[in-house]
């Protein structure tokens, strides 16, 4: 369980929402994601309410604004997809500014854009305050199948010793005078990506050997064990809670 260096998307920091334990931020991350996908699409001012309730998360963790923003980026794909919506979906027409725009295709992209966002910016919230290593605590912790846990912690751990392999391939490959510019230069490129294939998968070997001698069977020790008080289920809960309520209005109303 190791991994502990920081990811690109942690914001190191001292807030309340730091603080507490990752198993209570991951089940709260997923209550807020299930209230949020039930909602009605027609109650939009339950989703204003809902990134209401995301800002002032922010706010207490002491994440920026420009930081989540950033991080935001991510969904672009499926904004442009839910922009093409209205233009490709069936059903009753509407002209807006010009346009003919599918009524069940608006709705649609709505849902997508508003669902999506708020989904997106709770889990960037989490991994802003949450280590990958307590992230698998708190899986670890969750009950969640230890051999997924397992091959989590070692995507993460040796993610980056493998983007370092392929930065000094790449090297090696310059320092000889080589540049890809077209379809003739992928006999090399396929050559190396087979090279990297065969130096990681050595890799790995060696690394199962050596803890297969150091008792490995099966399962990694737990170093760490992860608790939470009634008060930090309490805080981490907050936050689907009120979800929840909105949700209900929406229904209701």
């Amino acid at each position: 369980m190791g991994a502990g260096h920081a990811h690109k998307l942690y914001r190191h920091g001292h807030s309340p929402v730091h603080a507490l334990p990752p198993h209570t931020k991951l089940t709260a991350v997923f209550a807020f994601v299930i209230v949020v996908v039930s909602t009605p699409r027609e109650a939009m001012w339950a989703f204003a309410l809902y990134a209401l309730l995301l800002a002032a998360v922010a706010y207490a963790a002491r994440v920026p604004a420009g930081f989540l923003l950033k991080r935001l980026l991510i969904e672009v794909p499926f904004v442009a997809f839910a922009v093409l919506m209205p233009f490709v979906a069936q059903g009753e027409r509407v002209d807006v500014l010009g346009l003919s725009l599918s009524v069940n295709g608006l709705w649609g992209a709505w849902n997508v854009l508003a669902k999506g966002t708020l989904g997106v910016g709770a889990s960037v919230l989490l991994a802003s305050t949450t280590e990958l290593r307590e992230l698998l605590l708190g899986l670890q912790r969750l009950k969640l199948p230890p051999l997924l846990v397992q091959i989590a912690s070692f995507m993460i751990r040796y993610g980056d010793v493998i983007a370092d392999e392929m930065r000094r391939m790449r090297i090696a490959r310059e320092s000889r005078g080589f540049e890809a510019r077209g379809v003739r230069h992928w006999g090399v490129l396929a050559k190396s990506a087979g090279a990297l294939f065969i130096r990681s998968y050595e890799r790995g070997e060696r690394v199962h050997l050596a803890m297969v001698s150091r008792g490995y069977a099966g399962s990694m020790p737990v170093i760490d064990e992860v608790t939470a008080s009634r008060a930090q289920w309490s805080y981490a809960l907050a936050l689907p809670s009120a979800a929840l309520l909105v949700c209900l209005l929406g229904w209701t109303l």
